[in-house]
């Protein structure tokens, strides 16, 4: 959004002939300076930038600036089962020997493949929350908008950056004693939104007896103090196509619904 600086009034005094003169002109000019200042406070008042922040946002509108189809390159279906979607190659114990001289970073990987496994990358919505899924082949995107505070949010996005270098390759085991290994690296994301970090998650292990390897672009968007979560991916890789495009459009559907109006179901509509 620009920001358009509101005129101010200016005046040039002329040089007094008399005193007389300078003391009337004096006069004339508080007088006329206390009606320009009030009609400065005025205009002010009336412009956009003083209206207030979004108000909260309502369960009904989490549910629109969820993505469609529609936003989506690619034969993606939605499904109607995304809220009880979990991988069971994200479930496994870190292990903590990995670490040998930072041993608070393998709880920050835990936390991780935790929140993964649990849906909230974010941790928990403080309001409104809407989730959808999305399954192209064996490729899934699990999509959610949600409120936060802003100091969780801020947190949340730090210890998300931090996770590249503190859990960039570690080991997890699950109940069966199955050792997998998980690698987290950077994975960039369009410059939409107050905020964004992305990575790229790998798990490499066993799955019905075969080796296997789970890819997943995750990605977290701030918009004020709402914010856009994404998984994107599956054992046949992640497409970074996909990934760009619900981070594009779901971040001005998130904006429409700030903005008070309803996203448009043709994508190019939306400003």
């Amino acid at each position: 959004m620009t920001t358009h600086r509101l005129p101010r009034p200016f005046r040039v005094l002329a040089p007094a002939l008399a005193a007389g003169v300078l003391l009337t002109t004096a006069a004339c000019s508080a007088g006329d300076d206390s009606g320009a200042d009030r009609a400065d406070t005025a205009e002010i008042s009336s412009s956009p930038l003083a209206q207030e922040s979004p108000a909260a946002l309502t369960a009904a509108g989490a549910r629109a600036a969820l993505v469609t189809e529609a936003d989506l390159e690619g034969d993606w279906d939605q499904v109607k089962n995304a809220a009880t979607w979990r991988d069971s190659l994200l479930v496994g114990k870190v292990d903590v020997a990995d670490f040998l001289t930072a041993k608070t970073d393998a709880a920050d990987c835990q936390k991780l493949l935790d929140r993964l496994y649990d849906d909230d990358l974010l941790g928990k919505p403080s309001g409104a929350s809407a989730l959808t899924g999305f399954q192209e082949g064996e490729s899934r995107l699990l999509y959610q908008v949600a409120a936060y505070g802003k100091a969780g949010l801020d947190t949340s996005f730090a210890w998300l950056k931090s996770l590249p270098v503190k859990c960039d390759q570690f080991t997890a085991t699950d109940s069966s004693g199955a050792r997998r290994t998980v690698q987290v690296t950077e994975n960039s994301l369009p410059k939409v939104g107050d905020a964004r970090q992305g990575l790229q998650v790998t798990v490499q292990g066993s799955s019905g007896g075969s080796l296997t390897t789970l890819t997943l672009d995750v990605a977290a968007l701030r918009v004020g103090t709402d914010a856009i979560t994404f998984t994107n991916g599956g054992l046949g890789g992640a497409d970074g196509d996909t990934t760009e495009q619900a981070a594009k459009l779901g971040t001005a559907r998130l904006k429409e619904v700030h903005a008070g109006r309803t996203p448009a179901a043709d994508p190019n509509e939306i400003e």
